[in-house]
């Protein structure tokens, strides 16, 4: 499926797609604010948007890119990782072991080595820094991910439905006014 012939619908399939609720992506598509949550429902409903929304998880679902699974475990590794992991301590010295078989191997961020000598040029010791993506930052990505962070008692489920009756183009335009906003002159109490 091609992109949408209306920008505005395709402005608001790509921010559904990208998590944005019904309400939100409207208004960042453009359309107005105070009708937004009649609109992104409304638009919801269009088929091809729906479509144009499914194919556009269907693009994003290719083998390079991370399912929600695996960037969880990536960060659950991140968060689990120790130092000692790495570290082999021995009566003569102690080693740093890093392999294909070491554990939690995606929390590494760097590692280098370097070799001091004396004054004569004799190798000395081989210092090696290990340094940590942090765990504190993998732990905030997946308490996100999970939604901890949100408010819990949020939700507003609102079926409300009002039906305005007028008799008139004047008063049709008139609750229009009021509708979007719009203060009447009426309003003005000083």
């Amino acid at each position: 499926m091609p992109i949408l012939k209306n920008k505005r619908h395709e402005k608001f399939a790509l921010n559904i797609f990208k998590g944005m609720t019904q309400k939100d992506a409207a208004i960042e598509a453009g359309y107005k604010p105070s009708r937004a949550r009649y609109t992104g429902y409304r638009l919801a409903t269009y088929g091809y948007i729906f479509d144009r929304v499914q194919e556009l998880h269907k693009e994003a679902a290719s083998d390079g890119i991370m399912t929600v699974r695996q960037r969880k475990e990536r960060l659950s590794e991140i968060g689990n990782a120790r130092l000692t992991e790495y570290v082999t301590c021995g009566p003569d010295r102690d080693l740093i072991n890093v392999g294909p078989e070491s554990p939690n191997t995606g929390a590494l961020q760097e590692v280098t080595s370097r070799t001091e000598y004396d004054k004569d040029g004799a190798g000395v010791a081989v210092i090696t820094k290990i340094k940590l993506h942090s765990p504190t930052q993998a732990i905030d990505l997946l308490n996100k991910m999970e939604k901890i962070y949100e408010a819990e008692g949020k939700a507003i489920i609102d079926n409300r439905v009002l039906n305005i009756y007028v008799n008139s183009d004047k008063a049709k335009n008139l609750t229009e006014r009021l509708i979007e906003g719009e203060r009447t002159s009426g309003d003005n109490h000083h």
